[in-house]
């Protein structure tokens, strides 16, 4: 089964939300979908980007949990640029 990420790059938290609360956020709304299998937070070019790693069927599918994990973010922060990637060797390529 292949291995899918979403990177969000997370901007200003609406008012009331905890900082540390942004990336359970993210996976617990992954996991409803598919088995996640490691999340993070990184600091690129200056933003926070949150990662979830999960694994999917396919590329509509991750499309699907990348949606959701999105959702549960933009209940909590402004989220700019989103990226769905898919696994192959040790290479991450773009879906979308």
């Amino acid at each position: 089964m292949p291995s899918y990420r979403v990177r969000l790059s997370v901007g200003t938290l609406l008012p009331g939300t905890e900082p540390e609360s942004v990336l359970p956020a993210a996976a617990d709304a992954a996991a409803g979908l598919a088995t996640v299998e490691a999340r993070d937070v990184a600091v690129v070019r200056g933003e926070a980007v949150v990662s979830v790693r999960f694994t999917a069927d396919e590329d509509t599918d991750a499309d699907h949990v990348a949606g959701r994990a999105e959702r549960a973010v933009r209940t909590l922060a402004q989220v700019g640029r989103v990226r769905l990637e898919r696994r192959a060797g040790n290479r991450w390529f773009l879906v979308r």
